[in-house]
């Protein structure tokens, strides 16, 4: 078993959203399919910490998720800031058991295991304003939840998160203790795109940030572990 990442599909089967009208997005669910398809087994595992899909309801991104379903491996998806479809796990695990989605699981105040690992994480934010606190508060609430499940297990914890968890070299403070508290050496997340790669963090208090952006990536999974 091997453990992969790739963030931000931006899939849109089911929508009118189409990510080529965006430089160096062009074919790119072509490209993920083949690289997907060259690289990843059925015995392996795929985390998609946000940005699955463009649909506003997740009876809209059926077409989405059967798009990936098809592909090898096991997929644990997290929720992205463009994820408007999510709702609760139960409605979440209920329409995959109507419709037949049979890779997918999802990290959600929980964990995920794998062969000894636990794969944690929350969605994240960037607090912007006043208001934004609450949210941060309560990300970093659900990224200590998710630990907790792995530690409990006794599973070595693997981060994936949405957002970065420092942003323009700051770090967000509730969401960053927490991977403090955990001692948690490296964080795979996405989020950044284009411009925004020269304010990505690289590292910041020996906690090392992997950007897995399926852009950044070349719209090839991520090798993890």
């Amino acid at each position: 078993m091997k453990i992969f990442g790739i963030s931000d599909l931006h899939l849109s089967f089911g929508s009118d959203k189409p990510m080529d009208i965006f430089y160096g997005w062009d074919n790119h669910t072509d490209r993920i399919k083949a690289n997907w398809s060259r690289l990843i087994t059925d015995e392996d595992i795929v985390v998609l910490p946000g940005d699955f899909s463009w649909a506003l309801k997740i009876e809209e991104a059926l077409p989405d998720f059967q798009f990936i379903d098809s592909l090898p491996g096991k997929k644990i998806i997290l929720k992205g800031n463009h994820d408007l479809w999510w709702s609760t796990a139960k409605k979440i695990h209920a329409f995959f058991e109507k419709e037949n989605i049979k890779t997918f699981e999802i990290v959600f105040n929980n964990c995920f295991e794998a062969d000894g690992y636990g794969i944690c994480g929350s969605r994240g934010w960037f607090p912007e304003k006043e208001s934004d606190k609450a949210i941060v508060n309560r990300e970093a609430g659900r990224l200590r939840t998710s630990l907790w499940s792995a530690v409990n297990k006794g599973l070595e914890p693997i981060v994936f998160m949405h957002y970065p968890p420092v942003l323009n070299g700051e770090a967000i403070e509730p969401i960053f203790s927490v991977l403090k508290e955990f001692n948690i050496g490296t964080v795979y997340h996405g989020h950044i795109h284009g411009s925004g790669l020269n304010n990505s963090p690289k590292e910041y208090e020996n906690i090392t940030f992997k950007l897995i952006s399926c852009d950044c990536i070349d719209f090839t999974p991520y090798y993890i572990k």
